[in-house]
């Protein structure tokens, strides 16, 4: 029975032992959190601050350079123009302006826009990140859209040049004659007529 007895203390001991190390274990991982940043700053590693946001490198801000924009249209009845003429920008600053297009047809549309540069040479440092010009676009008669370009000039641009030109020109797609007709045609047999 006495053997019995100490094996009993003996786990008693053994529970108790594991039971204290869960709970340090609990409260060291809790003192863990509002300890850390301390533990970081006497040691010198990881330190965060406001002061150590990050600032982009890559923008040179003693240079501004002119952006314009210019807009035309070959041969679409649609309204085409940028809501802001001209942007003054950092080289390497990311910037955004937007564009208006309006159907002004009674039928759907299909136009891309093709760009150009001025003075040509600004073409190889002007990098467009997001742009209608991508892709067609499709208006619905009468239909307004906004388009955006975001655009980065490259801090590389020789320094003479100041300004740049940005000029887009929208083109018909082929084949929305060719639909419109069809619809008219199909109406006509359709009709009768």
């Amino acid at each position: 029975m006495k053997k019995s007895l100490s094996s009993a203390s003996r786990n008693l001991r053994t529970l108790l032992k594991l039971a204290t190390f869960s709970v340090a274990m609990f409260g060291f991982g809790y003192a863990l959190i509002p300890l850390y940043p301390v533990v970081c700053v006497a040691l010198g590693i990881n330190q965060t601050g406001v002061d150590d946001r990050p600032v982009n490198t890559q923008v040179d801000t003693s240079r501004v350079v002119t952006v314009e924009f210019d807009t035309n249209l070959h041969n679409m009845a649609w309204k085409f123009k940028p809501l802001e003429g001209h942007l003054s920008v950092h080289p390497g600053q990311l910037a955004q302006v937007m564009f208006e297009v309006v159907n002004m047809r009674g039928v759907s549309v299909t136009g891309q826009a093709i760009p150009s540069y001025g003075p040509p040479l600004a073409a190889q440092y002007f990098h467009k990140l997001e742009c209608f010009c991508f892709n067609k676009q499709t208006l619905a008669p009468g239909e307004t859209r906004q388009m955006p370009v975001v655009f980065v000039v490259d801090p590389a641009l020789p320094k003479e040049i100041a300004t740049i030109t940005l000029s887009y020109t929208f083109f018909e797609v082929e084949g929305n004659r060719r639909a419109e007709s069809n619809a008219g045609y199909v109406g006509k047999v359709k009709g009768g007529v």
